[in-house]
């Protein structure tokens, strides 16, 4: 049976935890759960329905000091075997970036959709309480603490929202060195159902509006919609995005592959950064000013 509560009362909660996670931060730094070097188990402990077609998932860390280790900005590597048709066995591999804060002690938390083709969301959906999910990491992305500049502009779709809310909230929650960052957010989504963590991302820009704002966009938008409608364009990057020779500044792209490489160009294969392409390159962004998550 699934553990479920409402968006309002998770981010309640989610808030506490956050608070407290800040207190523990004086202590003795926590052990880390995660290693980069293996695969390791860890059980699902709660669900909680989020929308139609996602939910947040908790798995328990092996004990209730332990944090995942993951510094902003860095994600994990999750898998499950399966057999192939010449009877060996193989895995279904598929990165993700938690939700839950990297001082986060006992647990961490993921939120995922259950995308029809995808084989590791529709995986992790059909867990129960108690399955477990191998997971390795933490896979270092930007690092924040050592690249900071004062304004960011971000493009996010979808689940592409997750290692943006990893710098938001290194950024903006007691983090007094940052004060100088602004940040810019364009997040497209299919329908205002859609649209993920909303209420955390509306909140910060209540709280900090001279330094964070947050345009919507929608595929799909219901009547009366005052957001941007269809996908992003090089007017919506001019009109709200640090310009390409803005000093100190970059802009961060995470979303399906195929709006990746419509703005900033495709991943290389390896998945290292590959060259700038896309709107961003049209509009004159030189390659160090743009990172894909």
């Amino acid at each position: 049976m699934l553990a479920t509560t409402s968006v309002g009362a998770y981010f309640y909660f989610n808030g506490l935890n956050k608070a407290q996670n800040r207190a523990y931060a004086d202590a003795a730094e926590p052990p880390k759960a995660f290693s980069p070097a293996e695969f390791r188990a860890f059980k699902l402990q709660e669900v909680h329905p989020y929308n139609h077609n996602t939910s947040i998932f908790r798995f328990k860390l092996p004990s209730d000091q332990h944090v995942s280790g993951l510094h902003v900005a860095s994600c994990i590597i999750t898998r499950y075997p399966i057999k192939k048709k010449d009877g060996s066995t193989g895995y279904v591999i598929r990165p993700y970036t938690p939700t839950s804060t990297e001082e986060t002690q006992g647990y961490v938390e993921f939120i995922i959709k259950n995308y029809p083709e995808g084989k590791m969301s529709k995986h992790i959906h059909s867990l129960k309480l108690g399955d477990e999910l191998e997971i390795k990491g933490p896979i270092p992305k930007y690092n924040w603490d050592q690249n900071k500049v004062e304004h960011v502009g971000m493009i996010a779709g979808g689940t592409g929202i997750t290692p943006m809310l990893q710098v938001i909230r290194r950024v903006f929650d007691d983090h007094s060195e940052d004060q100088k960052t602004k940040i810019t957010l364009l997040f497209t989504n299919q329908t205002e159902n859609d649209i993920l963590l909303r209420e955390e991302l509306d909140a910060y820009a209540k709280k900090y509006p001279d330094r964070f704002k947050v345009v919507y966009g929608l595929d799909r938008p219901p009547s009366g919609w005052d957001g941007h409608t269809g996908f992003v364009t090089k007017e919506l990057i001019r009109k709200h995005l640090p310009a390409p020779d803005k000093p100190n500044s970059i802009i961060f792209v995470c979303g399906p592959d195929p709006m990746l490489a419509a703005i900033a160009g495709a991943k290389a294969p390896d998945k290292s950064q590959g060259e700038i392409g896309g709107i961003l390159k049209e509009l004159g962004y030189p390659q160090d000013h743009l990172y894909k998550f």
